[in-house]
């Protein structure tokens, strides 16, 4: 059992990874918003079909369900919703290249808001590991002096977006916290079945307000996401597993060791990049992804 999360987060990084491309091919048709939304309504039938199968299998009915329960799901749904509305608003400025590493500190925020809001404390090895691993991934992440110095001089330098990419992943940590805490609010049964009912009500929440927002501003982006049924498919299942994969995962472990171990999905990204193609590694992001091994060996080992 003390394991299990490991597993779950590995799994659910590579799902993440396996979604995002998906979503991608979807872009261009679709838009970004409609592209995001695919992880919600298609992820929702899998996500009920997660459920259903873990109802056959534990032959139990679902856990007795309240008010905080609901009340924490929302909170992760809604701020999961705009933490990507922020990002995506971050990205349209110039400065995009720095916003993906910014984004990124968000184990530092999920660590503090663990405290706060969850009560739980981190020990001294794993508050190391946490700002070991971010800190290899800014380096990885974060432009050379002299493109940052050619982006300021041709289009001037704004805190806009920076501002914007720390608070995206300041929400990210709200959600990923508001869902631990729907989980843990489920009491002491099988936490496979908490994990799965709390994604069920979470992917019906976030499907139910983006249709109305498209069907309010942009109807015909709905229409295109139906019709592209076919690819949309693919994305929703993958984005569905690896949500099911993050929910068990939060369900055993606090929210900044799950958040900080998915940092090797950058690394693995990292990785497979080089290697399709051909391309060489800087000093600099080597640096970085020993930064994140040792982060990471450092976490496994609390």
């Amino acid at each position: 059992m003390a394991w299990l999360w490991v597993i779950f987060t590995v799994l659910a990084a590579g799902g993440q990874t396996l979604r995002n491309a998906l979503q991608r091919e979807l872009t261009e048709t679709l838009g970004t918003v409609g592209a995001t939304h695919v992880r919600f309504l298609y992820g929702l039938p899998f996500g009920l079909i997660f459920l259903t199968l873990v109802l056959i299998a534990t032959g139990g009915p679902l856990p007795p369900l309240h008010l905080t329960w609901l009340g924490w799901t929302t909170v992760g749904a809604i701020t999961q919703i705009l933490a990507t509305a922020l990002l995506l608003a971050a990205m349209r400025e110039k400065n995009f290249v720095i916003i993906t590493a910014l984004s990124k500190t968000e184990p530092v925020h999920v660590a503090l808001f663990g405290f706060v809001v969850l009560g739980e404390t981190l020990s001294l090895g794993t508050t190391l590991a946490i700002l070991i691993a971010v800190a290899g991934v800014l380096l990885m992440s974060w432009p050379s002096g002299a493109l940052i110095s050619a982006s300021n001089s041709s289009e001037g330098f704004t805190w806009r977006p920076i501002i914007l990419g720390l608070v995206s992943a300041s929400v990210f940590a709200m959600s990923a916290i508001g869902f631990r805490r729907g989980i843990l609010s489920l009491g002491d049964g099988n936490f496979v079945l908490r994990a799965s009912t709390t994604l069920a009500a979470g992917l019906a929440i976030q499907s139910t307000l983006l249709t109305a927002y498209l069907l309010a501003t942009s109807p015909q982006t709905l229409t295109a996401l139906f019709k592209a049924w076919r690819p949309s498919v693919k994305a929703g299942f993958m984005g569905a597993f690896a949500s099911q994969m993050w929910f068990l995962a939060f369900a055993v472990e606090t929210a900044a060791k799950v958040r900080t171990l998915a940092l090797v999905e950058i690394l693995f990204a990292g990785l497979i990049s080089r290697k399709l193609f051909k391309q060489g590694i800087a000093s600099r992001e080597a640096a970085g992804i020993a930064l994140i091994v040792v982060g990471v060996v450092i976490l496994l080992n609390q």
